[in-house]
């Protein structure tokens, strides 16, 4: 490569371009190509708009628009050449449209800036990807819904500290997740609504002298309106950093998941099975049946939270209103976008696929005295007595079941009533674990009847917001 270029972009102001350093650092088209369907469609509206306001003639306008629909397919089927010479995907574009249509592809940049079309073209392609993420967390709700209706009654052990502390319904375990997902899914909308204005004709910081629409060309390119204040325009990254804090949140929750389908899936819990569709082998171990997919989604909040600290890092000393800072926006946001795509759509399949081994699920719930609060609530509603002397009743009944080696049911009467006497065999009915979530009728409580209205709510307010 040589060491100095020409440099058609900045004209006559340099005499020659920039050295192979500065041409490395400076483009971007190995990155932001993958925002030419958005470059296309910016620039139509642009023509458009420039023609309805007798900017620009309609022999231009229709010259343009259709070497633009030429170009599209040419990146489309890969038959474009890209040039890093010519740094970004606006550049690439616009070189190859002057190759089709002559001088008019010049006429095409007036009243804008790279600064708003930047602009205009990052946010469309995440407003693109939240309305993505928008489908695919419903379906990752509806997945977990499925789930929670027909498990409803299975009892399994609840954990705090990954201790077991009172038995609970995988229905309610699974609805505990829909509510994660159900949060995701509210920020992931008031981000799309957030974003929902158009950049174009904000032109490089202080707008622009020609009799531009900026309501025209936001209303074709599907915006609520344009924005406000052209210095803002071209600085904000706001909707990439809120984009990213969402992705953040979300992998999180998934991860979180995937934590619990790795830790069920070992034959010391044996709660769940996954399919070999979610699964991978052991080159030397012919036995081994790994949970590679659910590992993998717990591992992508490392990268997704890396390109968040990324991008406030790179915008939090940036004086209003564009610098070239802002050129490292992007890479971190497509790969979230890509890395979040990923494990939204393998923990959707792992709960559509996994096997609940509900018989295993329902002996756990009874290990580790998970009925004792259920005890010590029967001495406060059928004995009278203050909770903490409960408690306290109830810790001696675990001492003696821990040293006899059996379980609080297990306890004779007499062994109750040595503890206390106000004790009667009317104990043994909710030392069950049945008993125990059926018991827990508390608004957002566990009984199975909980679930499956919890479960409906759910499925009404996505067909009302869907």
């Amino acid at each position: 490569m040589s060491q100095t270029t020409s440099n058609e972009m900045w004209g006559g102001r340099f005499a020659s371009g920039p050295d192979a350093i500065m041409e490395e650092i400076n483009a971007s088209i190995d990155y932001d190509k993958r925002l030419y369907e958005e470059d296309i469609a910016g620039s139509k509206a642009h023509a458009a708009m420039l023609a309805d306001r007798g900017i620009l003639s309609a022999g231009d306008r229709d010259a343009i628009i259709g070497g633009l629909e030429t170009i599209r397919v040419e990146i489309a089927e890969g038959r474009f050449a890209f040039s890093r010479q010519r740094e970004d995907i606006h550049m690439n574009i616009e070189a190859r449209l002057a190759e089709l249509i002559g001088p008019a592809a010049g006429r095409l940049h007036t009243a804008r800036s790279r600064n708003d079309q930047v602009a205009l073209d990052f946010r469309l392609h995440v407003k693109s990807a939240l309305e993505g993420f928008e489908a695919g967390l419903t379906a990752f709700i509806e997945a977990l819904l499925d789930k929670a209706e027909a498990h409803a009654d299975t009892v399994m052990p609840g954990f705090t500290h990954l201790q077991v502390a009172q038995p609970v319904t995988y229905g309610h375990h699974a609805l505990a997740y829909v509510e994660m997902a159900g949060r995701d899914l509210s920020r992931c909308r008031d981000a799309l609504s957030r974003m929902d204005e158009c950049p174009l004709g904000a032109a490089a910081l202080a707008g622009t002298g020609f009799p531009i629409d900026r309501h025209q060309t936001a209303e074709a390119l599907g915006f609520r309106e344009p924005t406000r204040n052209s210095l803002d325009t071209v600085s904000d990254r706001d909707f990439a950093l809120e984009f990213l804090s969402f992705a953040a949140i979300c992998a999180t929750h998934l991860s979180r998941l995937a934590e619990e389908i790795v830790i069920w899936s070992t034959p010391q819990f044996g709660f769940v099975k996954l399919s070999d569709a979610f699964s991978t082998g052991s080159s030397i171990m012919p036995q081994k049946k790994n949970p590679d997919a659910a590992e993998l989604v717990r591992a992508k909040p490392g990268r997704i939270n890396g390109a968040l600290i990324s991008l406030l890092t790179v915008m939090k000393g940036l004086p209003l209103s564009y610098s070239k800072d802002m050129q490292e926006d992007k890479e971190q946001v497509f790969d979230a976008i890509d890395s979040l795509n990923l494990a939204l759509a393998a923990a959707t399949g792992m709960v559509r696929d996994m096997t609940i081994v509900t018989d295993r699920m329902k002996a756990a719930a009874g290990h580790g005295f998970s009925t004792a609060t259920d005890l010590a609530d029967w001495l406060v509603r059928e004995a009278g007595l203050p909770f903490r002397e409960a408690h306290h009743v109830t810790g001696r009944a675990v001492a003696r079941a821990e040293e006899k080696g059996v379980g609080l049911a297990d306890l004779t009467l007499d062994e109750m009533k040595a503890l206390h006497p106000a004790i009667t065999d009317g104990v043994y009915s909710v030392l069950t674990v049945e008993a125990s979530v059926a018991s827990r009728t508390s608004f957002g409580g566990t009984a199975p009847d909980n679930v499956r209205a919890s479960a409906k709510a759910w499925r009404e307010k996505l067909a009302k917001t869907g």
